[in-house]
């Protein structure tokens, strides 16, 4: 089974990547073969610096590195450095219908928070449905507000395979109910555009400073107090064990436990739970070479198989 992830270089990561894209996509290791991208193509229609977006790009392989994925087993590597994937967005473009594209929830919702209007931001799913169908993706996890975008692929392979042959996978989207909408400190979900997020490795006083912001209701400290309605009992929850969590929610329930407690229980589990991840992180930022050579070797591998997909479909549509 061949499966397909990616992650944008956009700024620094933060618990809502962690638990809703990097963790998961370190456990499809275990699963099948893993292509785990760095989408700095994508990240040109957000971001202009282009010292930025190198140095983000970097930070992310440091990130997914050091949180665990092994370039053993799973396929590592940067969108650019895979020459086959502008090519093959190019070809597939050409199958697809421009009502496609004008229904695609993504495209209004940026639109209608500001970001001006562009090819690049309009033609995001053809991209996407390369970086999929390159690689002869099976299953590509998302979660449901991203479903629609592996279902625009879906429609593009079966229109490509209906006009030149079957030359493409359909892939399936593995929707993945088990990921935890990671609330920010305002109890929004957690996203750098709402500056609400909490980074993995941000500076330890800052990363506390966001913690005891963390919004939370009025209710006294000597009342009792219901932790499935409490953004800190939310956050919580994702780096405890269920001993942890279970003496925790009883104390929220008891009474006489404050909410700046809590707070600073988070930032301690926090703490612990991303010490070896920091740990791992700073010894691979000593060695840049090193994470380079990695992002390399990755590049070349997912190279090989995107290669002989886009021969396959130049020789379909007559280009070779």
């Amino acid at each position: 089974m061949v499966i397909l992830s990616g992650i944008q270089p956009t700024g620094k990561l933060h618990l809502g990547n962690y638990f809703g894209m990097m963790k998961p996509a370190i456990e499809l290791q275990q699963r099948g073969t893993a292509y785990i991208f760095i989408a700095n193509y994508h990240a040109l229609t957000s971001v202009t610096d282009p010292d930025a977006l190198r140095t983000a790009t970097m930070d992310v392989a440091l990130d997914l590195l050091a949180c665990g994925l092994d370039p053993r087993r799973a396929v590592l590597f940067r969108q650019s450095d895979v020459p086959e994937i502008p090519e093959l967005t190019w070809i597939l473009s050409t199958v697809t219908p421009m009502g496609l594209l004008e229904r695609c929830h993504s495209y209004k919702d940026k639109i209608a928070k500001g970001l001006s209007p562009n090819h690049g931001l309009f033609a995001y799913p053809v991209l996407m449905a390369a970086d999929i169908l390159a690689y002869r993706s099976n299953l590509v996890p998302v979660g449901r507000d991203q479903k629609q975008h592996v279902e625009v692929t879906r429609d593009i392979a079966m229109k490509f395979n209906a006009q030149y042959g079957e030359v493409f996978v359909v892939p399936e989207a593995d929707i993945r109910e088990d990921v935890a909408v990671v609330p920010g400190i305002d109890g929004q979900k957690m996203s750098k555009s709402y500056n609400n997020h909490i980074e993995l490795f941000g500076d330890e006083a800052e990363t506390r400073a966001r913690v005891m912001r963390v919004v939370t209701d009025s209710t006294p400290m000597e009342a009792p107090k219901d932790p499935d309605k409490c953004n800190v009992f939310a956050l919580y929850r994702l780096f405890a064990s269920e001993e942890e969590r279970g003496a925790m929610a009883e104390r929220y329930r008891r009474g006489g436990f404050g909410y700046a407690a809590a707070k600073r229980a988070l930032f301690d589990a926090m703490q612990a739970y991303f010490r070896p991840f920091r740990e791992k992180r700073a010894e691979l930022a000593a060695d840049p070479a090193r994470v380079e050579a990695l992002l390399r070797d990755g590049a070349e591998r997912a190279r090989r198989v995107a290669r002989r997909t886009l021969d396959a479909a130049r020789r379909a549509a007559g280009l070779a």
